[in-house]
């Protein structure tokens, strides 16, 4: 999302803790292995009529389990339930706080149970129905990060996955887009059309999404068997076609770098989500006036797309670790960038990502790793998107770009469909680079702020004598480069670890006058100097 953003048993072991340790009846209770929703809209009225089936599994023996789901209040808006089956046997029900509680009859774990729930109303949220910049009516759904639970009943967590399915009912001037594969498209009558599509892996509530509107689609062809395609408003499909034409190049640099593309199709659409985009797994859905007709969104583009891996498929245990999510995103866009526009607009980004960064401290000093911001929203800053791009850049030169890569793979390879947390993708990065990272992650991650460094330096002969002081309150562990300029016009890069708040250093240089130093030239290092 975007705003205009083989190991050891040990890997499994962390899973295992961190999913005890989410403190939610929900998760201790059942595992959803399935949602099936038929959705039936219309022109005349906001009011969805809906039929969940959610396939569960019991963890353990209960007499009821909580489904997230926003009760209709006063206003009539939120969903009202009708009736509930278990394995098409009617069970009591209630609703509550947003729960929808459910009996659960002679339940044993392990076992699959079927939860059929009848249910409708005027969404509050999460599933979008109004008319679109053009005028014409459309429904999207936008769930992230906990919205899904306005429209339909689920676990609206990132921790619990599921396949779904839909079965989307409406008025047949209108064209469906969900996640998953196609399976069906029927008119049903003069008027009624049904759309049926199916995931065959599993998916986080946040990226659980259905389209419908009026749109002119592309195919663009295939990229290592996966279609792409381009969903846009007719008035503008010219400049869409061409805005959206990119992807293909996009999705074969992350295909690959990282590994095989996680999903049975790219579709990119036009739509009216709240961000600039929003990265539904295999139909990335795009602020309406991101269609400009110049291609002047190749960076959302490549960030949207790289969710597909990151966030989408390898999942964040909880919110507080959705660095995982946006700082790869954010620094695998970089990477392209590198590629299709060359090192100087790669070291533009880095700079300007720098600076956010430095200028977000100045109002709101939180780590990366937050695990006290309950508001998930405002979790979307510049922590989550530019720093945790500028720890994982940081990572590259910490392990060499080898290891890097290799332990990007590796940890997209174990936990892809998983969940996992900034433990798990540390303890990757380790093993593969052979490197201690405790230091590394503690101080970037879990720590507020980053270095603010004043030097002071005498030259005299071939010896540099230079002081490094660390001006803010957490001391960080870093390498720093200088570049030396000398009176001769050449110049050098030294490195210096800094390792305490305030240390000497003495650094061999040429026997020539240095008129300049100039600190971190390569772009490297996430920090602020004092100096001037």
């Amino acid at each position: 999302m975007k705003f205009t953003n083989k190991l050891s048993f040990t890997f499994f072991l962390f899973n295992t803790i961190l999913f005890a340790q989410i403190n939610n009846q929900q998760f201790n209770t059942i595992d959803v292995q399935h949602y099936k929703l038929t959705l039936n809209v219309n022109d005349t009225t906001n009011v969805i009529n809906a039929e969940m089936e959610v396939s569960v599994k019991f963890k353990r023996s209960v007499s009821a389990f909580d489904l997230d789901l926003v009760k209709q209040d006063s206003t009539g808006m939120g969903m009202q339930v009708d009736s509930v089956y278990q394995n098409n046997i009617v069970v009591d029900f209630n609703q509550k706080n947003n729960k929808l509680s459910i009996e659960a009859k002679h339940v044993f774990p392990r076992l699959p149970y079927t939860y059929k729930i009848m249910y409708s109303g005027i969404p509050k949220d999460g599933l979008i129905i109004s008319k679109n910049i053009h005028g014409d009516r459309t429904f999207f759904g936008d769930n992230w990060p906990n919205r899904a639970h306005n429209w339909f009943p689920c676990i609206d967590h990132p921790s619990d996955k599921a396949t779904i399915e839909y079965i989307i009912k409406t008025p047949n001037h209108y064209q469906a887009i969900a996640n998953g594969f196609e399976v069906e498209e029927t008119n049903l009558s003069n008027n009624l059309k049904q759309y049926h599509y199916k995931t065959e892996v599993p998916l986080p509530t946040k990226v659980m999404v259905v389209g419908i509107a009026k749109f002119a689609v592309q195919n663009i062809g295939e990229t290592h068997n996966i279609p792409v395609s381009t969903w846009v408003y007719p008035q503008t499909k010219e400049e869409g076609f061409y805005d959206f034409s990119i992807a293909k190049d996009i999705l074969d640099f992350f295909i690959e770098n990282v590994g095989d593309y996680p999903f049975q199709k790219l579709a990119n659409v036009q739509s009216k989500t709240r961000f600039g985009g929003m990265e539904n797994a295999g139909n990335i859905f795009y602020f309406e006036k991101s269609v400009t007709g110049n291609q002047e969104h190749k960076d959302l583009i490549a960030h949207e797309i790289a969710h597909q891996w990151f966030g989408n498929s390898a999942t964040e245990i909880d919110w507080a670790h959705l660095w995982l999510s946006e700082g790869f995103a954010t620094y695998l866009t970089d990477l392209y960038i590198l590629k299709s526009d060359g090192e100087a607009a790669f070291k533009d980004r880095l700079n300007e990502e720098r600076t956010k960064v430095l200028n977000f401290y100045k109002v709101q000093k939180t780590p990366v790793v937050d695990t006290k911001t309950t508001n998930y929203m405002k979790l979307l800053n510049p922590n989550s998107y530019q720093k945790g791009a500028w720890v994982l850049h940081m990572l590259k030169n910490k392990v060499g770009e080898e290891n890097f890569w290799k332990g990007i793979k590796t940890y997209y390879d174990f936990y892809k469909f998983k969940n996992a947390s900034t433990t798990n993708f540390k303890n990757v990065m380790a093993q593969v680079s052979g490197k201690n990272l405790d230091v590394f992650f503690t101080q970037w991650l879990e720590k507020t702020g980053q270095p603010k460094i004043k030097t002071n330096w005498i030259h005299g002969g071939d010896k540099l004598r230079i002081i490094v002081e660390q001006l803010q309150e957490t001391v960080f562990q870093f390498p720093l480069y200088i570049e030396l300029i000398y009176s001769d016009g050449s110049s050098e890069i030294k490195t210096v670890e800094v390792t305490t708040k305030k240390e000497p250093f003495v650094v061999v240089t040429k026997d020539l006058d240095i008129k300049k130093i100039n600190y971190d030239p390569n772009v490297n290092l996430l920090f602020e100097i004092a100096n001037d």
